[in-house]
């Protein structure tokens, strides 16, 4: 299979393209061949940079035969039609999370790219991080035992990043629980390897100029008795980066002395604005390259016999004698986890890890934070249906 190639499409050129695009062009099993999205630049700028045809519309994509994988990556209203189109197409689907904003549409996708006979796979997210994926690993071998207790804490600026009015909006899937506790809960169901049975949550919404959720704390209980602390703060001001040394979630290099970098611009400059100057072919600068993993902040695992944090570079393990600490390679393509599970499912017919169900399972704890918060109790997840 020296010259099999994954053919993808990617649909909507958006920050969370860009933020794959350096993966997407590093790894050797993907060609980038076509493109879809309304705004002229974008579309340009893809042309220039791929030599791939870019269309106004998805349906142009999906009707030409040279795609083979589609990349959603436009809003997550949107995720249940396009998903649903790609797999009438017969076009396998890589879709960004939160997979969709309910669990009805999960299931519509689920069903159609099941019955259209193709794969369905979610993604990027940091539960594909390789810091998580080794721990997974060594936490399955059990040389520690069970995992009976996994601490998450993030801290960011997340709120105040340049949004659009929908971001803003919880019933438009807005705020930090879709796009963030999505994250959060992908890393600790993937290091405990079970599934979640119930969740006692707050949320925070701090700030009138911006009524939506952006911080949360949540505790988890699996099937099996381990459990989970998840705690995220959007506000921008403390930074859990600083406990990864200074590398932030995308792996980049941060400055410890730049503070309140995104609340000050929001000051300066109108937001509409400061969107558009970070969306792909806005002429932004690329990023500086990774001098780290991609990682979701502080996360710790304990096991019965021993306990794991993991880092920007890789795992440290405390046993039950000594200390030690595993350095992971840092590969030029940094989320090659999610084109090994792609490859996987297509090319060597695996069943994908992140398929419809995890990704489904992943936002019915979204919404069971949500319920939980707004009723001030414990949630069992066999009572989650729809956000409403």
């Amino acid at each position: 299979m020296a010259d099999r190639v994954l053919r993808l499409g990617v649909v909507g050129l958006s920050r969370g393209f860009d933020l794959t695009r350096a993966t997407l062009t590093a790894d050797p099993r993907v060609e980038l061949v076509a493109a879809a999205d309304p705004r002229a630049e974008a579309r340009a700028a893809f042309q220039a940079e791929f030599g791939a045809p870019a269309f106004a519309t998805a349906d142009a994509l999906l009707a030409d035969p040279a795609v083979e994988v589609v990349y959603i990556a436009a809003p997550h209203q949107a995720h249940l039609e396009l998903a649903a189109a790609a797999a009438r197409a017969g076009k396998h689907i890589l879709v960004e999370k939160p997979m969709a904003l309910s669990l009805a549409d999960c299931r519509a996708m689920t069903q159609a790219a099941h019955a259209a006979g193709v794969h369905l796979l979610v993604g990027p997210s940091h539960g594909f991080d390789p810091p998580v994926a080794w721990a997974a690993d060594f936490i399955a071998s059990g040389a520690f035992g069970r995992p009976r207790m996994v601490t998450a804490t993030t801290f960011t600026d997340f709120l105040y990043r340049p949004r659009r009015p929908e971001e803003l909006d919880t019933a438009q899937g807005g705020g930090v629980i879709f796009s963030q506790a999505a994250h959060q809960v992908d890393v600790v169901r993937r290091l405990i390897g079970a599934s979640v049975a119930s969740v006692r949550a707050t949320t925070g919404v701090w700030d009138a100029a911006r009524p939506t959720e952006g911080a949360y704390q949540a505790f988890l209980t699996f099937d099996g008795g381990a459990s989970a602390a998840l705690t995220y703060s959007g506000y921008g001001r403390y930074d859990t980066d600083a406990l990864m040394g200074w590398v932030g979630e995308t792996g980049g290099r941060k400055d410890p002395e730049a503070y309140a970098v995104a609340r000050g611009r929001l000051e300066t400059a109108a937001e509409d604005d400061l969107k558009a100057a970070r969306a792909y072919g806005a002429g932004a600068a690329k990023a500086a390259p990774p001098v780290g993993h991609e990682h979701f902040g502080l996360v710790i695992v304990a096991c019965e016999g021993g306990d794991l944090r993991l880092t920007a570079t890789g795992v440290e393990i405390y046993g039950p004698q000594a200390r030690r600490t595993v350095e992971l390679p840092l590969a030029a393509a940094t989320r090659h986890g999610v084109i090994d599970e792609l490859w996987a499912a297509i090319v060597e017919g695996q069943p994908p890890r992140h398929d419809g169900a995890w990704g489904t399972e992943n936002l019915t704890v979204c919404l069971a934070i949500l319920r939980s918060a707004a009723e001030g109790r414990e949630v069992a997840i066999s009572e989650i249906e729809d956000f409403a």
